[in-house]
C-alpha cells in the first residue's frame, strides 16, 4: 500500500487528441497537476478540456481519441501502463465520476435503486439482499427522503435534483478514493445546488476523498473548493488557491472574472472576453 503522503492522482504532460480524416485535434495539451485529499476545481469555457481530463483519468476516451502522458498515476500506480482489466477494476471502485446530466446517464429501464445495488455488486462480493441494504443506506446518506420508495422509482420518475443525488449515491457506494464531479449542479436551482454541495463536502471530508470539481461557476468554486485550475483550449492558464481566485493574474482569468455580473457594483455593460492566440502556443 502506498504511503499516505503519496498523491491520489499524479498527472504530468497529459495530452488528449482526436484523429480526424483531415487533422489531429488537440483537446488537452500538456496538463500537469497532483491531487491530494482536497477539493480541486477545473474551470474554463466549454471546450477547454475540463471533462476530457476527467475521462482521460478514467480511461473513457474512445477511439479516435488518444491519451498520452509522461505520468498518469493513481496512488503511485501507473495508469498508462496498467492493463485494461486492472483499470476497469479501479473505475467505479477507487475512482468514480458523476456525469453532468443524470437523465442521460441512468438506465431508463431499471429502477434507480437496482442501479445503485448493481454498482455495489460489481465491485464487492455481495448478495442481492446486502446490495439492497447498502443501496438504501447510500440513498439516505445523500439525503433522499423515503429511500425505500425511491429505490423502486425509474429515472423518469425522479426530479433533476433527486436524479443527481442518485448519481452521487451510485458513484460513492464503492467508497472511492477519488470522485470526479462533472458539472454536478449546473441544471439545479440554487436551493438544491446548495444541498448537493453540502452532501459532497460532507462525504469528501468524512471519507478523506479527493474531489475534482469541473465547473463553469467561478464564484461557486471559489467558495467551495481548495484549489482552482483555469483551463483554456486544453492548456492550463494558471493554478490558484480558491480563495484567491478573484486575484488571478492571467488575462484569461481576469477576462472570465470581468464577464461576471456584480449586484453590489452593477456595470452598464459586461466585459467581452478577448482571447489571445499566444495562449495556445507551446
Amino acid at each position: 500500500m502506498p504511503p499516505e503522503t503519496t498523491p491520489l492522482i499524479e498527472i504530468a504532460n497529459l495530452r488528449v487528441r482526436f484523429h480526424t480524416p483531415t487533422r489531429i485535434v488537440e483537446a488537452v495539451r500538456g496538463l500537469s497537476f497532483t491531487l491530494g485529499r482536497e477539493k480541486l476545481a477545473i474551470v474554463g469555457e466549454s471546450g477547454s478540456g475540463k471533462s476530457m481530463t476527467g475521462r482521460a483519468i478514467l480511461d473513457l476516451v474512445p477511439w479516435p481519441g488518444e491519451v498520452l502522458a509522461d505520468r498518469l498515476a493513481f496512488r503511485g500506480e501507473d495508469l498508462a501502463t496498467m492493463d485494461r482489466a486492472r483499470r476497469r477494476a479501479l473505475r467505479g471502485r477507487r475512482i468514480s465520476m458523476v456525469l453532468q446530466d443524470p437523465k442521460f446517464s441512468l438506465n431508463p429501464v431499471m429502477s434507480v435503486g437496482r442501479q445503485i445495488a448493481e454498482a455495489y455488486r460489481t465491485h464487492h462480493r455481495a448478495g442481492a439482499a446486502e446490495a439492497r441494504e447498502r443501496a438504501l443506506a447510500m440513498l439516505e446518506a445523500v439525503q433522499i427522503r423515503e429511500p425505500g420508495r425511491v429505490y423502486d422509482l425509474y429515472p423518469h420518475e425522479v426530479s433533476g435534483g433527486m436524479g443527481q443525488r442518485v448519481m452521487i449515491a451510485m458513484m460513492l457506494i464503492g467508497e472511492p478514493d477519488v470522485l470526479i464531479a462533472d458539472e454536478p449542479t449546473s441544471a439545479l436551482d440554487v436551493t438544491v445546488q446548495a444541498q448537493i454541495l453540502d452532501i459532497l463536502d460532507r462525504l469528501v471530508t468524512e471519507r478523506g476523498m479527493g474531489l475534482i470539481f469541473i465547473s463553469h461557476d467561478l464564484p461557486l468554486v471559489s467558495a467551495f473548493c481548495d484549489r482552482v485550475i483555469v483551463m483554456y483550449a486544453g492548456r492550463v492558464m494558471e493554478t490558484l488557491d480558491a480563495r484567491s481566485l478573484h486575484q488571478g493574474r492571467h488575462p484569461y482569468t481576469r477576462g472570465l472574472l470581468g464577464c461576471l455580473p456584480d449586484l453590489d457594483l452593477p456595470k452598464p455593460r459586461l466585459a467581452t472576453l478577448t482571447r489571445d492566440p499566444a495562449w495556445t502556443e507551446a
